[in-house]
């Protein structure tokens, strides 16, 4: 069963960004899709597990960018 999870994603100011950020947490095991909102820094990501708050921590981090604490 699909696992869907929103996270905020900080520093993120165009396109190019968001791209980024797809592209990391997309490469993540188990991944169907992810849906940024550059406006709100809202990033929702759909699997099938659940994904640890470090994996996609990492992905974020190798984009250039910083996941918020929850």
């Amino acid at each position: 069963m699909p696992v869907t999870t929103t996270y905020t994603v900080t520093g993120m100011t165009c396109t190019h960004c968001v791209q980024a950020v797809t592209s990391e947490i997309a490469e993540l095991p188990g991944v169907t899709s992810v849906q940024v909102d550059l406006g709100s820094g809202a990033v929702t990501v759909t699997s099938e597990a659940p994904l640890t708050d470090d994996a996609v921590r990492t992905a974020v981090d190798e984009a250039g960018y910083e996941l918020a604490d929850a």
